[in-house]
């Protein structure tokens, strides 16, 4: 089958860069998040985990290029000395002949540029719900010429169910463009396929818990115009996509924010959700209905704003937008 053995290794690396993540929340978030001022424990996590994730994929890709959101530059220099260290601990603890030269290269092969065949990873989406001990996410996708072809994504605080009735926390979605969207618990083998929501009581939106990275009272006037009548789910990183693509919401929008209307999302924060639900049966585009292109740089320079729908919704969506400043 095309993209086995990549989509194999992306489940393996994203499951790796989560282990690391958990370790560095429950060990540095947790002790005294209050107090952080600095963002340091995200920042290791973050280097962290890119530093995994571009290892393993130099190590069996390696004419692949990768698109990572961080560099080393945050570890460089001898004030970063106790940043570098705490990085290379954590890395260490997942790959013990790790060095700190070998973590800020690892780190660094994450500048790579957007080419016909590349990477795109976010060691963690989420940051502030990383720090809130809410919903974060490690996400990993291959693109080829500007389409997504394989994703991996990893929620470790993300229940099995939303309704809580069953199943533990942590949870892994995967796709392969033309096979479908599959998840498992984090670190399990066995993996079941996922579909989008059909069944009107079903129907919800879920959207950003930060009111900056949208625009609110557009989002949830939206909603009401195609009848999602119930509160919307809030939650943090794209964690939001895997939501939707196992039926437990049927709506995700992120329209700009009245105070930066020209924003541009990046790659990384969207590339491996869309493919995880599109591959569930659902529908991605941007606010004009345009399928989303990621061959242009590290934003989706040609795109404005993101629907994220179960398909059943998309157009009522774009007629309710019609005619809007927007």
């Amino acid at each position: 089958m095309p993209h086995t053995r990549e989509k194999q290794i992306a489940i393996e690396a994203v499951t790796q860069a989560a282990s690391l993540c958990q370790m560095v929340r429950a060990e540095m978030v947790q002790v005294d998040s209050v107090a952080k001022t600095d963002r340091s424990p995200v920042t290791v996590a973050d280097l962290g985990a890119q530093a995994l994730l571009c290892h393993r994929l130099s190590a069996d890709f390696p004419e692949d290029a990768i698109v990572g959101e961080e560099d080393s530059q945050p570890l460089l220099g001898v004030e970063n000395t106790l940043r570098l260290a705490q990085v290379v601990h954590y890395v260490q603890r997942l790959l013990p002949d790790a060095t700190p030269a070998n973590v800020c290269d690892w780190i660094d092969r994450g500048r790579g540029k957007t080419t016909g065949r590349f990477w795109t990873l976010d060691p963690i989406d989420g940051t502030k719900g990383f720090m809130r001990g809410e919903q974060y996410a490690i996400a990993l996708s291959l693109i080829v010429e500007g389409q997504v072809r394989v994703a991996a994504l990893a929620c470790p605080a993300l229940p099995e169910s939303m309704s809580g009735h069953a199943g533990g926390v942590g949870t892994l979605f995967v796709a392969t463009r033309g096979e479908g969207a599959m998840m498992a618990r984090l670190g399990a083998r066995h993996f079941v396929p996922i579909h989008v929501a059909t069944e009107s009581h079903q129907f919800r939106l879920v959207e950003s818990t930060e009111a900056g990275h949208g625009n609110w009272h557009l989002q949830e006037a939206v909603a009401r115009a195609v009848n999602l009548a119930r509160p919307p789910l809030r939650m943090d990183s794209q964690a939001k996509y895997g939501v939707v693509a196992r039926g437990e919401a049927a709506l995700y929008l992120r329209f700009p924010s009245p105070q930066s209307l020209d924003y541009r999302e990046k790659i990384w924060d969207h590339a491996a959700g869309t493919l995880i639900v599109e591959e569930a049966g659902g529908c991605v585009t941007d606010m004009q209905g345009q399928a989303l292109c990621f061959a242009y740089g590290h934003e989706l320079r040609r795109n404005h704003g993101i629907i994220t729908s179960n398909g059943v919704l998309h157009d009522a969506v774009l007629r309710a937008l019609a005619g809007t400043d927007v």
